[in-house]
């Protein structure tokens, strides 16, 4: 067995396992798609206009995120009349975001700032 395929407490992950990893969180790693996941945590289905307003971005621009974050099965649609109601497809996303925030506030530390963490760059 490979030490890259065997992770402590869990099932032997094949490679392709891992290179889809990458792929989710490389979709993660967008804020708009973070601040998506996280209105259709609170609010479980909404539609466009509702998520553009919820994250304070352009329909237009949504609707991509969206597309892209329904192509990698992150997120379904409902139809209802002429509306499409997007909701995430599992809570798999929003524990991903959770822990990604969750990590955020303790690489800041206690009472620090995020943006107060990191030296400025060159």
């Amino acid at each position: 067995m490979h030490a890259d395929t065997k992770i402590s407490g869990t099932p032997e992950l094949f490679p392709d396992h891992v290179e889809m990893a990458a792929e989710v969180l490389r979709l993660l790693s967008d804020a708009t798609r973070i601040r998506l996941v996280l209105a259709l945590h609170r609010d479980e289905e909404l539609p466009v206009n509702a998520l553009a307003e919820a994250v304070d971005r352009k329909p237009a621009a949504v609707s991509q995120h969206l597309a892209k974050m329904r192509m990698a099965r992150m997120v379904t649609t409902r139809h209802e009349g002429t509306r499409v109601l997007y909701r995430l497809t599992d809570e798999h996303a929003v524990t991903l975001v959770l822990e990604a925030i969750r990590q955020a506030e303790h690489s800041a530390g206690p009472g620090q700032p995020l943006r107060h963490t990191h030296a400025p760059r060159d």
